[in-house]
Protein backbone atom coordinates (compact mmCIF):
# COMPACT_ATOMS: atom_id res chain seq x y z
CA UNK A 1 0.00 0.00 0.00
CA UNK A 2 1.30 3.63 -1.21
CA UNK A 3 1.73 5.96 1.59
CA UNK A 4 -0.10 8.91 1.14
CA UNK A 5 1.91 12.30 0.36
CA UNK A 6 1.98 14.66 3.08
CA UNK A 7 -0.56 17.65 2.60
CA UNK A 8 1.23 20.92 1.91
CA UNK A 9 1.36 23.30 4.46
CA UNK A 10 -1.06 26.40 3.60
CA UNK A 11 0.31 29.33 2.71
CA UNK A 12 0.68 32.04 5.69
CA UNK A 13 -2.40 34.69 5.67
CA UNK A 14 -1.35 38.30 4.32
CA UNK A 15 -1.37 40.44 6.87
CA UNK A 16 -4.33 42.49 6.68
CA UNK A 17 -5.21 46.47 7.61
CA UNK A 18 -6.81 45.43 10.74
CA UNK A 19 -3.52 43.61 11.67
CA UNK A 20 -1.00 46.71 11.24
CA UNK A 21 -4.35 48.26 13.15
CA UNK A 22 -4.15 46.24 16.07
CA UNK A 23 -0.43 46.31 16.22
CA UNK A 24 -0.69 50.29 16.31
CA UNK A 25 -3.12 50.12 19.07
CA UNK A 26 -1.28 47.38 21.18
CA UNK A 27 1.73 49.99 20.71
CA UNK A 28 -0.09 52.84 22.51
CA UNK A 29 -1.47 50.60 24.97
CA UNK A 30 1.60 49.36 26.09
CA UNK A 31 3.11 52.35 26.25
CA UNK A 32 0.34 53.75 28.39
CA UNK A 33 0.28 50.60 30.97
CA UNK A 34 4.20 50.81 31.51
CA UNK A 35 5.21 51.89 34.63
CA UNK A 36 7.00 53.82 36.44
CA UNK A 37 7.37 56.49 33.12
CA UNK A 38 8.68 59.72 34.56
CA UNK A 39 6.08 62.20 34.28
CA UNK A 40 3.89 60.32 32.26
CA UNK A 41 0.15 58.90 32.78
CA UNK A 42 1.09 55.68 33.30
CA UNK A 43 -0.85 52.77 36.30
CA UNK A 44 0.46 55.17 39.11
CA UNK A 45 -1.73 58.34 38.44
CA UNK A 46 -1.29 60.76 35.53
CA UNK A 47 2.13 62.50 35.94
CA UNK A 48 2.90 65.82 34.77
CA UNK A 49 -0.32 66.10 32.86
CA UNK A 50 -3.65 67.76 34.37
CA UNK A 51 -5.55 66.57 31.57
CA UNK A 52 -5.05 62.63 30.88
CA UNK A 53 -5.13 59.62 32.92
CA UNK A 54 -5.15 56.41 32.25
CA UNK A 55 -8.28 56.02 31.10
CA UNK A 56 -8.40 58.32 28.63
CA UNK A 57 -5.10 57.53 27.14
CA UNK A 58 -6.74 54.02 26.52
CA UNK A 59 -10.00 55.29 25.36
CA UNK A 60 -8.25 57.41 22.63
CA UNK A 61 -5.74 54.30 21.77
CA UNK A 62 -8.83 51.99 20.77
CA UNK A 63 -10.69 55.46 19.35
CA UNK A 64 -7.94 54.94 17.36
CA UNK A 65 -8.24 51.72 15.57
CA UNK A 66 -10.78 52.50 12.98
CA UNK A 67 -8.65 55.51 10.99
CA UNK A 68 -5.16 53.17 11.49
CA UNK A 69 -6.93 50.65 9.59
CA UNK A 70 -8.61 53.26 7.16
CA UNK A 71 -5.08 54.15 6.81
CA UNK A 72 -3.88 50.71 6.05
CA UNK A 73 -6.35 50.11 3.12
CA UNK A 74 -5.57 53.36 1.67
CA UNK A 75 -2.03 52.41 1.12
CA UNK A 76 -2.52 48.92 -0.02
CA UNK A 77 -1.49 48.49 -3.40
CA UNK A 78 -0.45 52.23 -3.39
CA UNK A 79 3.44 53.74 -3.25
CA UNK A 80 4.99 56.42 -1.57
CA UNK A 81 3.41 59.77 -3.37
CA UNK A 82 1.80 63.53 -2.61
CA UNK A 83 -1.97 61.87 -3.28
CA UNK A 84 -1.24 59.16 -0.85
CA UNK A 85 0.24 61.55 1.95
CA UNK A 86 -2.63 63.67 1.65
CA UNK A 87 -5.13 60.71 2.10
CA UNK A 88 -3.58 59.82 5.18
CA UNK A 89 -3.25 63.39 6.46
CA UNK A 90 -6.98 63.58 5.47
CA UNK A 91 -7.68 60.15 7.82
CA UNK A 92 -5.63 62.03 10.51
CA UNK A 93 -7.32 64.71 10.98
CA UNK A 94 -10.23 62.88 11.42
CA UNK A 95 -8.58 60.12 13.79
CA UNK A 96 -7.83 63.85 16.08
CA UNK A 97 -11.45 64.26 16.28
CA UNK A 98 -12.05 60.99 16.86
CA UNK A 99 -9.15 61.09 19.61
CA UNK A 100 -10.91 64.44 21.25
CA UNK A 101 -14.41 62.48 21.56
CA UNK A 102 -12.49 59.89 23.81
CA UNK A 103 -10.64 62.00 26.02
CA UNK A 104 -13.13 64.70 26.35
CA UNK A 105 -10.93 67.50 24.33
CA UNK A 106 -7.23 66.66 25.84
CA UNK A 107 -4.76 66.04 23.41
CA UNK A 108 -3.32 62.12 24.12
CA UNK A 109 -2.01 61.16 21.00
CA UNK A 110 -1.70 63.58 18.31
CA UNK A 111 2.28 62.96 17.61
CA UNK A 112 1.27 59.28 17.51
CA UNK A 113 -1.00 59.90 15.39
CA UNK A 114 1.11 61.15 12.51
CA UNK A 115 3.43 58.71 13.36
CA UNK A 116 2.02 55.48 14.31
CA UNK A 117 -0.36 56.66 11.23
CA UNK A 118 2.87 56.51 8.45
CA UNK A 119 4.08 53.22 9.82
CA UNK A 120 0.88 51.60 9.44
CA UNK A 121 0.84 52.67 5.88
CA UNK A 122 3.94 51.38 5.33
CA UNK A 123 3.51 47.97 6.60
CA UNK A 124 0.20 47.62 4.46
CA UNK A 125 1.91 48.77 1.35
CA UNK A 126 4.77 46.15 1.91
CA UNK A 127 2.01 44.00 3.00
CA UNK A 128 4.75 41.71 4.24
CA UNK A 129 4.68 40.02 7.70
CA UNK A 130 8.30 40.11 8.46
CA UNK A 131 9.46 43.16 7.03
CA UNK A 132 12.70 44.59 8.68
CA UNK A 133 12.45 47.60 11.24
CA UNK A 134 15.02 50.21 9.25
CA UNK A 135 12.93 48.95 5.63
CA UNK A 136 9.83 49.61 7.34
CA UNK A 137 11.15 52.61 8.77
CA UNK A 138 12.50 54.26 5.39
CA UNK A 139 9.22 53.70 3.50
CA UNK A 140 7.52 55.90 6.39
CA UNK A 141 9.70 58.44 5.59
CA UNK A 142 9.23 58.54 2.11
CA UNK A 143 5.54 58.94 2.50
CA UNK A 144 5.94 61.61 5.15
CA UNK A 145 8.49 63.96 2.50
CA UNK A 146 5.75 64.36 0.34
CA UNK A 147 3.78 67.52 0.60
CA UNK A 148 0.03 67.67 1.85
CA UNK A 149 -2.24 69.14 -0.39
CA UNK A 150 -4.78 70.09 2.17
CA UNK A 151 -2.86 71.23 5.04
CA UNK A 152 -4.19 74.25 6.27
CA UNK A 153 -1.54 76.57 7.53
CA UNK A 154 -1.81 75.99 11.07
CA UNK A 155 0.51 77.64 14.18
CA UNK A 156 0.52 74.65 16.81
CA UNK A 157 2.94 74.46 19.94
CA UNK A 158 5.55 72.37 17.96
CA UNK A 159 5.74 74.73 15.04
CA UNK A 160 6.41 77.83 17.44
CA UNK A 161 9.14 75.55 19.31
CA UNK A 162 10.59 74.52 16.73
CA UNK A 163 10.91 78.01 15.30
CA UNK A 164 11.72 79.53 18.85
CA UNK A 165 14.30 76.74 19.72
CA UNK A 166 15.46 75.36 16.45
CA UNK A 167 14.33 72.18 16.22
CA UNK A 168 12.29 69.38 13.66
CA UNK A 169 10.18 67.93 16.26
CA UNK A 170 8.32 65.16 14.98
CA UNK A 171 7.40 65.88 11.21
CA UNK A 172 11.47 66.02 11.11
CA UNK A 173 11.84 62.70 13.03
CA UNK A 174 9.91 60.78 10.74
CA UNK A 175 11.18 62.45 7.34
CA UNK A 176 14.54 61.35 8.60
CA UNK A 177 13.17 57.48 9.05
CA UNK A 178 12.60 57.50 12.99
CA UNK A 179 16.39 57.79 13.57
CA UNK A 180 15.56 57.97 17.76
CA UNK A 181 13.35 55.25 17.59
CA UNK A 182 15.46 52.89 15.65
CA UNK A 183 19.09 53.85 16.62
CA UNK A 184 18.43 54.25 20.10
CA UNK A 185 14.98 52.53 21.47
CA UNK A 186 15.14 49.16 19.47
CA UNK A 187 18.88 48.68 20.11
CA UNK A 188 18.42 49.55 24.08
CA UNK A 189 15.25 47.38 23.99
CA UNK A 190 17.10 44.45 22.61
CA UNK A 191 19.54 44.63 24.68
CA UNK A 192 17.88 44.51 27.78
CA UNK A 193 16.37 41.45 27.15
CA UNK A 194 19.52 39.92 26.01
CA UNK A 195 20.81 40.50 29.34
CA UNK A 196 18.06 38.73 30.85
CA UNK A 197 16.38 41.65 32.44
CA UNK A 198 12.13 41.99 32.57
CA UNK A 199 10.44 43.09 29.81
CA UNK A 200 8.70 46.37 31.98
CA UNK A 201 12.73 47.60 32.28
CA UNK A 202 13.41 46.82 28.77
CA UNK A 203 10.73 48.67 27.63
CA UNK A 204 11.67 51.36 30.40
CA UNK A 205 15.36 51.51 29.64
CA UNK A 206 14.34 52.03 25.98
CA UNK A 207 12.40 55.40 27.18
CA UNK A 208 15.01 56.23 28.50
CA UNK A 209 17.49 56.08 25.92
CA UNK A 210 15.72 58.23 23.50
CA UNK A 211 14.92 61.04 26.14
CA UNK A 212 18.57 61.07 26.42
CA UNK A 213 19.41 62.61 23.07
CA UNK A 214 15.56 63.59 21.72
CA UNK A 215 14.89 67.64 21.44
CA UNK A 216 11.47 67.07 23.28
CA UNK A 217 9.18 69.67 21.74
CA UNK A 218 6.31 68.64 24.38
CA UNK A 219 9.46 69.51 27.07
CA UNK A 220 10.53 72.46 25.17
CA UNK A 221 6.77 73.86 24.94
CA UNK A 222 6.18 73.12 28.62
CA UNK A 223 9.11 74.24 30.54
CA UNK A 224 11.75 75.38 27.86
CA UNK A 225 15.54 74.56 28.01
CA UNK A 226 15.26 73.62 31.54
CA UNK A 227 13.08 70.96 31.22
CA UNK A 228 14.83 69.48 28.42
CA UNK A 229 18.18 69.31 30.01
CA UNK A 230 16.60 67.89 33.23
CA UNK A 231 15.03 65.14 31.27
CA UNK A 232 18.02 64.08 29.29
CA UNK A 233 20.72 64.76 31.89
CA UNK A 234 18.23 62.72 34.16
CA UNK A 235 17.41 59.55 31.67
CA UNK A 236 21.38 59.31 31.11
CA UNK A 237 21.77 59.27 34.41
CA UNK A 238 19.03 55.73 35.16
CA UNK A 239 21.15 54.66 32.07
CA UNK A 240 24.47 54.98 33.43
CA UNK A 241 23.59 53.09 36.30
CA UNK A 242 22.78 50.12 35.26
CA UNK A 243 19.14 50.75 33.52
CA UNK A 244 15.70 50.71 35.61
CA UNK A 245 16.35 47.42 36.52
CA UNK A 246 18.94 48.24 39.08
CA UNK A 247 17.70 49.47 42.01
CA UNK A 248 20.37 52.57 42.06
CA UNK A 249 18.86 53.25 38.00
CA UNK A 250 15.28 53.11 39.59
CA UNK A 251 16.20 55.79 42.84
CA UNK A 252 17.56 57.57 39.82
CA UNK A 253 14.29 56.99 37.50
CA UNK A 254 12.03 58.37 40.79
CA UNK A 255 14.35 61.17 41.55
CA UNK A 256 13.94 62.53 37.47
CA UNK A 257 9.93 61.37 37.66
CA UNK A 258 9.59 64.20 40.95
CA UNK A 259 12.07 66.44 39.05
CA UNK A 260 10.17 66.97 35.71
CA UNK A 261 6.67 66.60 37.47
CA UNK A 262 7.75 69.65 39.38
CA UNK A 263 8.30 71.44 36.65
CA UNK A 264 5.18 70.14 34.74
CA UNK A 265 6.96 69.15 31.97
CA UNK A 266 6.34 65.46 30.04
CA UNK A 267 8.44 63.87 27.30
CA UNK A 268 5.51 63.37 25.36
CA UNK A 269 7.43 63.24 22.27
CA UNK A 270 10.00 60.76 24.01
CA UNK A 271 6.27 58.58 24.57
CA UNK A 272 5.62 58.45 21.02
CA UNK A 273 8.23 57.06 19.68
CA UNK A 274 8.27 54.22 22.20
CA UNK A 275 5.42 53.48 20.78
CA UNK A 276 6.65 53.60 17.58
CA UNK A 277 9.72 51.63 18.93
CA UNK A 278 7.11 48.47 20.23
CA UNK A 279 5.35 49.17 16.84
CA UNK A 280 8.96 48.36 14.84
CA UNK A 281 10.07 45.77 17.38
CA UNK A 282 6.81 43.89 16.49
CA UNK A 283 6.67 43.81 13.05
CA UNK A 284 8.33 40.13 12.97
CA UNK A 285 6.01 38.38 15.18
CA UNK A 286 2.35 38.38 13.15
CA UNK A 287 0.85 35.57 13.72
CA UNK A 288 0.78 33.16 10.57
CA UNK A 289 -2.95 32.72 11.13
CA UNK A 290 -5.79 33.98 13.26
Amino acid sequence: MLASSPRPCPAPRAASAEDWAERAVQALRDEALLTPKPALVDRRGSGAHHDLDLARMLRSAEALRLPFTQMARAAQAASPSCALRTQLAGIGRCAEQRMLMATGGANAHRGAIWALGLLVAAAALHGERGIEAERLASTAAAIARHPDRDAADTDSHGARVGRRYGVGGAKAEACDGFPHALRLGLPRLRQARARGGSEQHARLDALLAIMSRLADTCLLHRAGPLALATARHGAQSVLDLGGSGTEQGMQALRRLDHALVLLHASPGGSADLLAVTLFLDGTAPLPASA
